[in-house]
């Protein structure tokens, strides 16, 4: 056999001694974590743009990357500037480069099983399909559960046969919010027929609110397993839920019979988790999911255009490939174990630098950060307003005061450009009277 040749076997039997060693790898999730690339940097602008194309390559799968945890992208193909006008993606030396839709990495993708469930081939958790649960196949204000009764139906649940289902941690749930969707709050009508919610409707079912029930049409929160550490609205206890009609996170009430959508999950309980290193050189690494990031965040406020610079121009630990990271990303890595108010401290594991500030109300509190991601919505200048994650107290301004409405790791969204110590009347959010900081990240093998 030729020297040439016996090394290529030589190194493909030693390849797959280690695989065998390693134990087998997840078999529902798929196994990438290529390092994001840069989307193509045109596509027409048309009433609904065409996804983004890229340039893919295949990734050598070692078995060290293939035990790691795979983020889904947000979905979000679309670019915009800061007055809210879609544009074509900017190219590295134009403004506003190093928004979401200018990088690309574990697009989403799921598998309709047949059985009423999904199977999210990146994650690899397997979700119930619909919300509805009456059989009458509407969703609407009948399908909901308060939150006992959620954890009560996961317990019991033997959908398509399986019987360990369990209601989604905030993170899990988060993970099937897709920002190619559109917030409906400023929609005034109440015909749905072409609106986009915040999932993918060719794989689940979805409801807005009742309207003939006297809901709203943005009450269309999904419920999760995950407490809020601290408490809201003065003193009530709440859970964490995504919102797939205006995109958001907020905490809600487990009490007053305040009901909510539910769609359980059932596979790895891993999602979610970390394995932070230290590297001494101002980053932080997470073997979890192959992210490196800054452990500092940017010390003062900025607005979003300049978030996205200060991150594309970074060399922290002698590193040039650092942006903003998106808004899965970033809210990957909140901590909901810790608050302001329980352990004094910003919802982050401990190893970051979060930026101290004091608040509206006069008490010290922490940062909220920008990520890339552009929170669309149904005005004629759709692309005007960012998202943020709040590793602070979320305030609102209600009844004369400053409170903590939706608590340390809310996702919420705001305008790119502006007055940041202006408030808007009538919100009963901050707009940005302390401006938003930020944590960039490298994403790939962690280095």
């Amino acid at each position: 056999m030729k020297p040439t040749k016996l090394f290529l076997f030589i190194s493909l039997f030693a390849i797959y001694l280690l695989a065998a060693c390693t134990g087998p790898a997840p078999n529902l999730a798929v196994e990438s974590n290529a390092a994001p690339v840069l989307a193509e940097t045109t596509h027409a602008l048309a009433d609904e743009p065409a996804a983004a194309e890229a340039d893919l390559f295949l990734p050598v799968v070692t078995a060290e990357a293939a035990s790691r945890i795979t983020i889904p992208d947000t979905g979000q193909d679309a670019c915009y500037d800061v007055d809210g006008r879609q544009i074509s993606c900017p190219t590295a030396s134009e403004p506003f480069f190093g928004q979401d839709a200018n990088y690309v990495s574990n697009a989403p993708a799921f598998q309709n099983n047949g059985d009423g469930t999904v199977t999210d081939l990146v994650t690899g958790l397997m979700w119930q399909q619909s919300p509805e649960r009456d059989g009458n196949g509407t969703i609407n204000v009948a399908d909901k559960l308060t939150y006992s009764e959620a954890l009560a139906d996961a317990e019991t649940s033997t959908l398509a046969g399986y019987d360990d289902w369990r209601l989604p941690t905030i993170t899990e749930l988060y993970s099937l919010i897709d920002f190619s969707g559109f917030d409906v709050s400023g929609y005034n009508g109440t015909d749905t027929a072409g609106l986009t919610p915040f999932i993918d409707t060719d794989y689940f079912a979805f409801g807005y609110g009742d309207t003939s029930a006297g809901e709203r049409l943005i009450d269309a929160q999904f419920a999760s397993s995950t407490l809020y550490e601290s408490t809201v609205m003065g003193g009530s206890e709440a859970m964490f839920g995504v919102n797939f009609a205006d995109g958001r996170i907020k905490g809600y009430p487990t009490s007053n019979n305040k009901e909510y959508y539910v769609l359980l999950v059932r596979g790895t309980t891993e999602y979610g988790s970390h394995s932070f290193t230290d590297n001494g050189n101002g980053t932080i690494s997470d073997s979890a999911t192959g992210l490196m990031w800054q452990q500092d965040d940017s010390g003062s406020g900025m607005v979003w255009a300049d978030a996205l610079t200060y991150c594309e121009s970074l060399s922290t630990g002698g590193y040039e490939d650092w942006r903003l990271p998106n808004a899965k990303e970033l809210q990957y890595l909140v901590d909901y174990g810790r608050s302001p108010d329980t352990t004094h401290s910003a919802a982050i594991d401990p190893l970051f630098n979060a930026s101290q500030i004091t608040n509206e109300a006069g008490q010290p509190d922490y940062a909220t950060y920008w990520t890339s991601t552009t929170h669309a919505n149904m005005t004629q200048m759709p692309g005007a307003n960012a998202v943020y994650i709040a590793f602070g107290e979320a305030l609102g301004y209600m009844n004369g005061s400053w409170l903590d409405v939706h608590g340390a790791g809310a996702q919420r969204s705001d305008p790119k450009s502006g007055d940041p110590m202006r408030i808007r009347p009538g919100t009963a959010h901050k707009v940005t009277r302390f401006a938003f900081t930020t944590p960039c990240a490298v994403s790939g093998t962690v280095k």
